[in-house]
């Protein structure tokens, strides 16, 4: 068993966001890798650095890191929820409509369905869309927005907000260190990707688990709780908007709770 982690909006380095759970998760018997989202890039990017991609970018770059045949958890944090979901469902097909595993399109074409290997999914302060809801459509109308636009194509963190200001709501129960690699990897990210829906819910289809942080100041415990009601399980846990990073034990129990059912 191993587990993939996918990381929210406009940050980058996934590597480095969930590097305080390979040892939890590794003494619980589970090996664990995180995914880079094409959507996202640097804040300031080079004149020669690649096009950022969409969702569907985003889902693709999830299902070729969990190819193969070796049973995967995915945990998506905040967008990153987004990812899974559409990740772990079959995918839509010329029509747009959702395929039935097994069954041929309308087209009578094969259906191209989700990985095959992933056996559960854990959202993590994250959105559980159904197919055809994208995330500006599930966004609490009154929360405030923490992102604006950098130019017509790309969304970025609001430049009103100081660093003391991100700390503040984001990485309130986070250490020094963590706070300050958190900083230095906030980035950008494509706009389309805030519009698109996944063409599927994989969580109607797998073992899901939801983990509502409850001392989290970005993202209202309460509206995480509303998202939850689509799980299998809901999790409390008395953590800010990154357990991964300030409460890794606790985080890593919960995984490996989700992963060995």
């Amino acid at each position: 068993m191993r587990v993939l982690f996918v990381h929210g909006a406009c940050v980058v380095d996934g590597a480095w966001w969930w590097q305080r759970m390979t040892g939890p998760l590794e003494r619980r018997g589970l090996a664990s890798a995180a995914v880079e989202l094409p959507s996202c890039g640097p804040a300031n990017p080079t004149p020669d650095a690649p096009a950022l991609g969409d969702l569907r970018a985003d889902i693709a770059a999830v299902r070729a890191a969990a190819a193969g045949d070796e049973p995967t958890l995915l945990v998506g944090h905040s967008y990153g929820g987004m990812v899974i979901t559409g990740a772990a469902a079959d995918q839509p097909n010329a029509a747009g409509q959702a395929n039935v595993a097994g069954q041929a399109n309308v087209a009578g074409q094969a259906n191209v369905a989700g990985q095959a290997n992933v056996v559960g999914l854990v959202y993590l302060a994250a959105m559980l869309p159904d197919a055809g809801e994208a995330l500006a459509a599930m966004a609490d109308p009154d929360s405030p927005s923490w992102l604006e636009p950098a130019d017509r194509d790309t969304m970025r963190v609001r430049g009103d907000l100081s660093a003391r200001d991100f700390r503040e709501h984001f990485l309130a129960d986070c250490d020094q260190a963590a706070a300050e690699g958190a900083l230095a990897r906030i980035g950008r990210q494509a706009a389309a990707a805030f519009g698109q829906p996944p063409g599927g819910a994989g969580w109607r289809m797998l073992p899901t688990t939801a983990v509502v942080c409850t001392a989290d100041r970005a993202t209202p415990p309460a509206r995480q709780r509303d998202w939850a009601r689509r799980a299998g399980r809901v999790v409390e846990l008395d953590s800010g908007h990154h357990p991964f990073l300030s409460r890794p034990e606790e985080l890593a129990t919960i995984i490996a709770s989700a992963a060995h059912g």
